[in-house]
C-alpha cells in the first residue's frame, strides 16, 4: 500500500510539474538534457530541453529602459526545442574552422524518420585575417565576430557531422528561453542591482568577455542569456516586429531576412548597459560591424567590429522532414 501511495504521489508530481521544461525528463524519456559529442574530437555541446508553450513576448509600457520596438506585447506560441546550455565557445567553433570541406561536402546522413539525405553546400569559414578574439581569451570563452551566415553554417556543419538538425533560434524562441517563465525585465526579476550575479555587462566586465557559465543560470539552466556576448537569431530585425505578427496568438513566428541589414541579435553583451540586457531588448546588426574589414568585397564570414556578438544553437524536438530541411538551408543561402 505504501508503494502505491508513493507511485501515485510521483505521478501527481509529474503532472503538476509537466508545464515546466526543467522537469520534462519526468514525463518524456525522449526529451532530456544531453551532450552532443563533436565527431573526431573530445569536445561536447551541452543541450537543455525547453518545453514549448505560449508566453507574453515583448515588454510592458511601464518597464524601465523600454524601447519602442519591444511592443505592443503579444501572445506568442513556440514548439519544444533544445537549446545550448552555453554560448558556443572557441573550442567548439574551431572544430568547424579547421575542418576540410571535402570531409563533409556531399555526406549522406540518416534522419530520425529513417529517410536519408545528402548534405551539400557546407562551406567552412575563411581564415581569420586578424585575431578575432582580440586577445580576450579563447579556452572556455565564447566565440565572437562571426557573421550570422557563419553561425548558420556552423549549425549546418554540425548537422552534417551528427545527423541532428541544429539551427539558430528565432527571436521568439530566444526570448521564450531567456524568460524561462518570467514576465519581469530580467529572468530573475526587475532589480538590476542583482544583475552582476547573473551577467557580464559594462559595469562589471572590465571591457571584455568572460568564460561561459561563470555567472548564475536562469530557471531553465541556461547561462549568459543576459550579457557576456549578444547572440544571433534567425530573424531579420524589424522595428515593427510586434505589429507585424498575425493572429491573436502568433505561432512559431519568423521574419525571414530579405536584406543583409539589419539582422536580429539578442541578450546584450559585456559592452552594454544594464537596460540593454533586459529579456525583451532587441538589436539590429549594422554594416558598421564590418567597417575595418580590409577585404573587397567584405567577408561574408567575419566581422572586424563586433567583438560583442556570438551565438548559441537550438534543435527542434520534432525533427523537420527532409523536404523542410532542404528548403530551410536553401533559404539560408538565399539570404546572403
Amino acid at each position: 500500500m505504501q508503494y502505491h501511495r508513493q507511485l501515485i504521489g510521483l505521478l501527481m508530481l509529474c503532472f503538476l510539474l509537466s508545464g515546466s521544461s526543467r522537469y520534462t525528463s519526468l514525463v518524456d524519456s525522449e526529451f532530456l538534457p544531453y551532450s552532443e559529442l563533436i565527431p573526431n574530437s573530445e569536445i561536447e555541446i551541452q543541450m537543455v530541453p525547453i518545453k514549448g508553450g505560449s508566453f507574453l513576448m515583448g515588454s510592458p509600457d511601464t518597464e524601465k529602459g523600454r524601447n519602442s520596438d519591444e511592443g505592443p506585447q503579444r501572445n506568442v506560441e513556440v514548439n519544444s526545442f533544445w537549446m545550448g546550455t552555453y554560448e558556443i565557445t572557441w573550442e567548439q567553433y574551431s572544430q568547424f574552422l579547421e575542418e576540410e570541406v571535402q570531409n563533409i561536402s556531399g555526406k549522406t546522413i540518416t534522419l530520425k524518420d529513417g529517410s536519408k539525405m545528402k548534405v551539400d553546400g557546407v562551406a567552412t569559414a575563411t581564415p581569420m585575417y586578424i585575431d578575432m578574439s582580440f586577445g580576450m581569451g579563447k579556452e572556455g570563452f565564447p566565440a565572437i565576430n562571426m557573421t550570422q551566415y557563419a553561425a548558420a553554417m556552423y549549425a549546418k556543419w554540425l548537422f552534417a557531422k551528427t545527423g541532428n538538425f541544429y539551427r539558430l533560434p528565432t527571436e521568439a524562441e530566444w526570448e521564450y528561453a531567456c524568460r524561462s517563465g518570467s514576465e519581469t525585465a530580467y529572468y530573475f526579476g526587475n532589480e538590476k542591482s542583482k544583475l552582476s550575479e547573473y551577467a557580464w555587462y559594462a559595469t562589471n566586465s572590465g571591457e571584455k568577455y568572460h568564460k561561459v557559465g561563470s555567472k548564475l543560470p536562469n530557471a531553465y539552466g541556461l547561462y549568459d542569456m543576459h550579457g557576456n556576448v549578444a547572440e544571433w537569431t534567425m530573424d531579420e530585425y524589424k522595428s515593427d516586429y510586434f505589429t507585424s505578427l498575425k493572429g491573436s496568438s502568433a505561432k512559431n513566428p519568423l521574419f525571414k531576412p530579405t536584406k543583409l541589414y539589419p539582422r536580429s541579435v539578442r541578450g546584450g553583451s559585456w559592452a552594454d548597459s544594464a537596460e540593454d540586457l533586459r529579456s525583451a531588448n532587441r538589436q539590429g546588426s549594422s554594416k558598421k560591424w564590418k567597417q575595418r574589414d580590409p577585404q573587397m568585397p567584405k567577408s561574408i564570414w567575419w566581422l572586424t567590429d563586433a567583438p560583442f556578438v556570438g551565438f548559441r544553437l537550438v534543435r527542434p524536438k520534432e525533427t523537420p522532414s527532409k523536404k523542410e530541411i532542404e528548403k530551410y538551408w536553401l533559404s539560408v543561402m538565399d539570404d546572403f
